[in-house]
């Protein structure tokens, strides 16, 4: 099974990206390469959950392939889709941001020739994170980039919003689409072993984002959570229920983002205590751990950070399955025949949509992408939701 089988329904970028490799191992051997071919630095983009990561991952492996083709078999192939191939670094901002000095390292690094020969691969999740000396910094370097170095950049458009113009000017683009329901069916059952009707679900109400489609499908506590949250339309009887969903909703965030990071922080703690001498009896061990504070102060504001990532994406997406419902209800009351986001809870959108006016359903959706925004703009959670829950309540 080659790299390429983890791009789901993106014929069009894979075709690019295999030509592009295979020019790629061209030039290693020393060969002449078509013209445009393969390039320096690539802008990954598409909404979320189309797989610009997993596109990024599979074209750095077959760049490290010992074919040029993405086998999946070989050592290159199988160290970097692993995450542990020496010449290929995967950027994931942990916090709200990659920062100027994160950069600066990993720029430096990025100059280093290519331990196997091949090329140094610099992979950037979420390089709409950059701050602006991040961002300034990586241009210098996607400006004058060191022989055998490819920069492959994700983001979710090419928007100077997300990506400055200055650094998309010099990347090429490769853009992913929504996959369809029914290519996340056949990965989720061929590669996860899920049983053909819970596939074809998951897929049905996953948007379009395989990764979250895989939870779904396998994860029973984020079933419940999904379902939770579309509970909250409806469930709005009384003024009270306001504060009372609010706090839930904002609470499961708070819980799942405690979770995933809890026993990852405490390792964390321990690897640099170990590191800095904790425990030591030899020469210098005292004087090593009374200069630990420092370190384990920066180890917990990064800690700090990523919990409160954690949260955020968590809370944006029960808001994007929120939205997804509004929409499902103006789909109902308009007699349209498009799909819904959520086909399992139609009975519900009919119920709504018989209820309330397009005009106040159209208020509600508006609420929803307003707590979105107010999120980005770094708005108490708390405050955020709240005001949402109000105007669903109201209309």
């Amino acid at each position: 099974m080659t790299v390429w089988s983890q791009v789901v329904g993106q014929a069009e970028a894979v075709e690019v990206l295999t030509k592009a490799a295979q020019a790629a191992a061209l030039i290693v051997r020393g060969e002449q390469a078509a013209s445009g071919g393969m390039t320096h630095a690539w802008l990954f983009t598409g909404p979320p959950g189309s797989g610009r990561s997993v596109a990024a991952r599979a074209f750095a492996a077959a760049l490290q392939c010992d074919s040029g083709t993405g086998c999946g078999e070989c050592s290159g192939c199988r160290t970097t889709m692993a995450g542990t191939h020496a010449d290929v670094r995967l950027v994931v901002p942990e916090g709200l941001s990659i920062s100027v000095a994160e950069m600066r390292a990993l720029v430096q690094t990025a100059a280093r020739r290519p331990t196997n020969g091949r090329w140094q691969v610099v992979i950037i999740e979420d390089a709409d994170r950059l701050t602006e000396g991040a961002a300034n910094a990586l241009l210098k370097a996607v400006e004058e980039p060191p022989e055998r170095t490819v920069f492959l950049l994700c983001a979710p458009s090419d928007h100077p919003d997300d990506v400055s113009v200055t650094i998309r000017s010099r990347c090429r683009g490769v853009s992913l689409r929504i996959p369809p329901a029914k290519a996340i069916a056949e990965v989720l059952i061929e590669r996860d072993s899920v049983d053909p009707d819970t596939a074809k679900w998951a897929a049905s109400v996953c948007g379009g984002h395989v990764g979250r489609a895989r939870r779904l499908a396998t994860d029973e506590a984020a079933r419940e959570r999904r379902a939770a949250v579309l509970r909250i339309p409806l469930g709005l009887r009384r003024p009270g229920d306001v504060f009372t969903l609010a706090d839930e909703l904002v609470k499961a965030a708070e819980n799942e983002a405690s979770e995933q990071s809890g026993s990852r922080d405490e390792i964390e703690r321990e690897a640099l205590k170990t590191a800095l001498g904790a425990g030591g009896t030899g020469k210098g061990t005292a004087s090593a751990t009374r200069g630990s504070a420092g370190a384990l102060k920066e180890l917990e504001r990064r800690q700090k950070s990523r919990a409160t990532r954690t949260q955020r994406d968590t809370l944006d997406l029960a808001l994007v399955d929120l939205a997804g419902f509004y929409r499902d209800v103006l789909v109902t009351a308009s007699g349209s025949e498009a799909a819904l986001n959520h086909p399992d809870h139609a009975n519900d959108a009919r119920t709504a949509a018989a209820s309330w006016s397009p005009e106040s359903t159209l208020r509600r959706l508006e609420a929803v992408l307003a707590c979105r925004e107010a999120l980005e703009l770094n708005v108490k959670p708390r405050i955020a939701v709240e005001a949402m829950v109000t105007t669903l309540y109201y209309g």
